[in-house]
């Protein structure tokens, strides 16, 4: 009983967290996973991870919906680039050791921290031609106009979708950074936007991984629903929070997770 109360408010925990900043959870759930259950293989928690991301992206993506703050074009177009990725990451992963996954893990995690901490303040101007302009107002009358170039972000959603289906992360650590620095989109337009394309790519990394039977159902049986309610909370206070404290946010969740990976 206590277990099942406590994977619940772990999956609430990531669900909150990783609704806020778009990174769908899966940086809370790896790490849970492995302290909790120390006897499952790397392949098993990030299958299990990305099945508990799934649910998390569903609930994200409904709530950020709502708020009309998702550029559904952006997203299957990344989406699309990252499926072949993620089907890549998911056979991958069958092949890696459990030390080397984790220090490996930590390491990415406090790379994108350090440098979302230390990034630029403006945009990079990387002189590509610009391919897609967008502009529309949220349900709170908020606009929004950005632009950016189509196919960068289509080559760097297929080594987000390698890494997240990997990793069991979900890939928004990779993306929401990238849509901001370097496509141009403003941080809550990344973040809701990237929930959606998470939920779009996990759909095929969930059905890789259950295929190949590595999923531990139970623990998805309890996690699950508390990803769905957490990511629900977590939108709604996304809505509320200024976007440069979004990605401090981000910044000092990865970080902590990451030194606690290593040192595992």
């Amino acid at each position: 009983m206590m277990n099942s109360l406590l994977l619940l408010l772990i999956g609430i925990v990531a669900g909150f967290s990783g609704s806020i900043v778009g990174l769908g959870g899966g940086f809370i759930v790896v790490p849970a996973l492995a302290f909790l259950r120390p006897e499952l293989v790397p392949a098993h928690i990030t299958a299990t991870s990305m099945a508990v991301l799934l649910f998390n992206s569903i609930s994200s993506t409904l709530a950020y919906s709502r708020q009309k703050r998702i550029d559904f074009k952006a997203g299957v177009s990344f989406a699309t680039a990252s499926v072949p990725g993620s089907i890549i990451g998911a056979l991958a992963a069958e092949h890696m050791s459990g030390k080397g996954f984790f220090v490996g893990f930590g390491c990415f995690l406090i790379f994108i921290a350090l440098f979302l901490v230390f990034k630029p303040k403006n945009p990079l101007k990387l002189g590509l031609p610009i391919t897609v302009r967008r502009s529309f107002v949220d349900a709170v009358g908020t606009k929004f106009e950005y632009e950016y170039n189509l196919w960068l972000g289509v080559v760097i959603s297929f080594l987000v979708g390698f890494l997240a289906s990997l990793l069991g992360i979900g890939g928004g650590s990779l993306l929401v950074p990238t849509m901001t620095l370097l496509l141009l989109f403003p941080p809550h337009i990344a973040t809701a936007t990237s929930m959606f394309t998470i939920f779009l790519t996990a759909i095929v990394s969930t059905s890789t991984y259950w295929i190949r039977g590595d999923i531990e159902w139970w623990l998805v049986l309890f996690l699950a629903p508390g990803a769905f309610i957490g990511g629900q909370l977590g939108a709604r206070v996304a809505a509320k929070l200024p976007a440069q404290l979004i990605l401090r946010i981000l910044s000092a969740l990865l970080i902590v997770v990451a030194l606690r990976l290593i040192t595992k």
